[in-house]
């Protein structure tokens, strides 16, 4: 496994991983899986040879970078390629002036995965798309 993730200006690649991953495999409404969020949107996209087989997505406001959309094809999984998505997101958030926290809405069977990268669960558990979720932050000024 050769595994690229890049920052692309061209969210294609990482709309087709979101779609087989969001929509096919876990049901997700198509309608709910994209939004007007992706148009400003930073876009990840995670590659094994060339293929993509992971995504993922940057939303900054105010001081907070919101990582969403985090993706990875079956074939994909257990390789190590969603914790180098979230790596990849954290060095482009602590580059940006101002930005202090990273952010994201957890899948619960995820947690544990967001736990082991730095992040700290907070709130309440709520539901998206039919998925129980929790938020979870990493703070940079500490």
């Amino acid at each position: 496994m050769t595994v690229t993730v890049l920052r692309v200006a061209d969210p294609t690649d990482c709309y087709a991983v979101r779609y087989d991953v969001f929509v096919q495999e876990q049901k997700v409404p198509v309608e709910l899986e994209r939004d007007e969020l992706d148009a400003t949107a930073i876009h990840l996209l995670a590659t094994d040879n060339g293929t993509p087989v992971g995504a993922a997505r940057i939303v900054v406001k105010g001081d907070t970078g919101k990582i969403g959309r985090v993706c990875v094809r079956k074939q994909a999984r257990g390789t190590g390629l969603g914790a180098a998505l979230i790596r990849e997101a954290l060095a482009i958030l602590r580059d940006m002036p101002g930005i202090t926290r990273a952010a994201l809405g957890a899948q619960i069977d995820a947690l544990g995965f967001y736990e082991k990268l730095g992040f700290t669960a907070y709130g309440e558990v709520f539901n998206d798309a039919g998925i129980d979720h929790r938020m979870m932050e990493l703070r940079f000024d500490t």
